[in-house]
Order: structure tokens, then sequence, then C-alpha cells
């Protein structure tokens, strides 16, 4: 396993940032909104963002009307490394399950 899917890992590893993850998949939102939705304090939302942005999975801007605010968004393409290596792990359970049965199935 590479060193990305490794932080992307640890990122989604916490459930607060798991759920920051599904809400900003409906729509970017600025940290108070996010900690607002969670129910937790801003340090607490801080801590979670810089998180899920070394992971990775998330990315910052700021709107043209206030530069202080930041917008936090999904960031495009985060999840591709992570899903290639899913989806060769599935690759690799399925065919050793596979050849599990057959070896079951020809010992019976």
């Amino acid at each position: 396993m590479n060193a990305a899917i490794d932080r992307t890992l640890a990122a989604l590893a916490d459930p607060c940032r798991r759920r920051t993850v599904e809400l900003l998949g409906a729509r970017p939102r600025s940290a108070g909104e996010l900690a607002g939705e969670l129910g937790i304090a801003a340090p607490a939302m801080s801590r979670h963002l810089r998180a899920l942005k070394t992971g990775g999975l998330v990315e910052d801007s700021h709107p043209a009307f206030d530069a202080r605010v930041r917008i936090y968004s999904l960031k495009e393409g985060a999840t591709a490394e992570l899903k290639d290596w899913l989806a060769e792990t599935e690759a690799l359970w399925t065919h050793q399950l596979a050849a599990f049965k057959a070896h079951v199935e020809t010992r019976e």
C-alpha cells in the first residue's frame, strides 16, 4: 500500500471526518457550517478539516466577497487511488475464496 492511501484511510478512520465527507459531498460549506451540522466546537472542526486536507480528501478556497472565510469542498479525484486499491484487493480475495471453495469441493 502506498503512502497516499495510508493518509486517506487515516483521515477516514474517524466517524466525524467520514460524516464531514458526506456533508461536503452534498455541497461545499464553511468550517462554521460543518461544525454546526456536526454539533462540535470550531477548534475540533478545524482539526478534522486539517486531517482531511492532509489525507488529500478536502480542499479549501476563499470566496471573492470575504478573504477571511474558507469554503471547504471535496477534492476532485481524491479517492481514485483508494478505489483502485480496493478493487485490486477485492479481486484478490475473490480469487482466493474461489480457489479455497474449489479445494474444499474437491476434497469432499
